[in-house]
């Protein structure tokens, strides 16, 4: 005979204390978990957001991020001769050549605390590929000056970094005459100014970081690539999805915060398994003589140990509800980071997403499979007379 799954909701409910402490220290236990495959989760989210699956993006093969990339004036000519690159109505290429720089300033609040923030220049070209971009506050800034437009994070989070201010980099003042928004990607953490300008400033007037473009349509990507490996003049870069190569560059931040979460989150599941080890071995002492009374019904020994196994699971269950529920509220806050593939400033929000609610319950499952097996097996192996004598 099976025992009634009521049985295990009753009993759950007998003894509030020593559940109540077990379930907040899985609770815990879940909310630091959440909160790391959370904040891992919003790395990526970020990164991802900022490409276009419609956009390519051209780098040199040896770089690893768009600050250690050239791309000579010749070869972005002949990146934009290819006939996959989308024109616009004037027959001009959807292309924009971008350099890229780091440079460091004052965060607000620090003392002196200063940190790295991308600078990347563009043509007029990247906000018809990168519609997400408009400038909310102030004016564009104007080609052939020295001025840049800040994104919407880097003017909250750092000194002078407002419309009307001005920041000193390349040997020179740049006036800053406008915010921009770009949806909550990764170029909201940026500065952008003219392509031109940061050439000069930066002595880079035979190239530039990366070439973006259109595609004509989205499924030309491998005819582009195809063209990469065949063209000797290109066969030094490679070509990918603007998407793609955000994402790429998300990865080791990513799995950097989820390895070094989950080791710290595992070694604090020792605790809570422990405790709900405890709980159940008190459980089964404190319910011997019903354990014997079971038995002695008919009931086997599976079944009083699915049954206590099915208790400290529920308990670690509604532990881990609580936890991302907590969580949840994680969602509402934003973080800036150094991101370890560009080596500048990031800011990001915490993610909760299907994936981060599967891994958290499945992680609660197993702490309280765990926790309450070998109370259980106890249980199972009672007695029956030695149960009954027990009263």
């Amino acid at each position: 005979m099976k025992i009634p799954l009521k049985y295990t909701i009753r009993n759950f409910r007998s003894r509030p204390l020593t559940t109540g402490i077990t379930i907040g220290g899985i609770a815990l236990v879940v909310f630091v978990f959440v909160a790391v495959l959370m904040l891992s989760s919003g790395i990526r989210k970020t990164l991802v957001a900022t490409g276009s699956p419609d956009n390519v993006m051209v780098t040199r093969k040896a770089a690893n991020g768009e600050i250690s990339s050239i791309i000579m004036n010749d070869t972005y000519n002949v990146i934009l001769s290819l006939p996959q690159v989308a024109t616009d109505s004037g027959g001009k290429p959807v292309a924009t050549g971008d350099v890229v720089v780091i440079i460091n300033l004052p965060k607000i609040g620090t003392d002196g605390g200063i940190s790295n923030v991308t600078v990347r220049g563009v043509s007029p070209a990247a906000f018809q590929l990168r519609p997400n971009v408009k400038v909310v506050e102030g004016r564009m800034f104007s080609l052939g000056a020295r001025e840049v437009i800040v994104g919407s994070s880097i003017a909250k989070r750092f000194e002078g970094a407002h419309v009307g201010g001005t920041v000193r980099f390349g040997g020179d003042t740049w006036m800053i005459v406008g915010k921009f928004e770009a949806g909550g990607t990764g170029f909201d953490s940026e500065m952008w100014g003219d392509t031109a300008q940061l050439q000069d400033a930066f002595a880079r007037q035979g190239g530039y970081s990366t070439v973006t473009f259109r595609m004509t349509s989205p499924d030309q990507l491998d005819a582009i690539k195809k063209n990469f490996e065949t063209d000797n003049r290109l066969q030094q870069f490679e070509a990918k999805t603007e998407q793609q190569f955000f994402e790429e560059m998300s990865e080791f931040m990513s799995i950097f915060i989820g390895a070094l979460g989950v080791f710290i989150t595992v070694f604090f599941s020792v605790g809570a398994i422990i405790g709900a080890m405890i709980t159940m071995y008190s459980t089964v002492a404190n319910r011997t003589v019903e354990i014997g009374t079971l038995r002695a019904l008919g009931f086997r020994r599976r079944s009083v140990l699915a049954a206590f196994l099915a208790e400290s699971v529920l308990i670690s269950v509604v532990g881990a509800a609580i936890g991302i529920f907590l969580a949840s509220w994680l969602q509402f806050l934003t973080v800036s980071t150094l991101n370890f593939g560009s080596f500048a400033e990031l800011e990001f929000s915490f993610a909760l997403t299907p994936d981060v609610v599967f891994f958290a319950f499945l992680f609660a499952i197993l702490m309280g499979f765990t926790g309450g097996f070998l109370p259980s097996v106890r249980a199972a192996r009672l007695n029956i007379v030695n149960a009954l004598r027990a009263s």
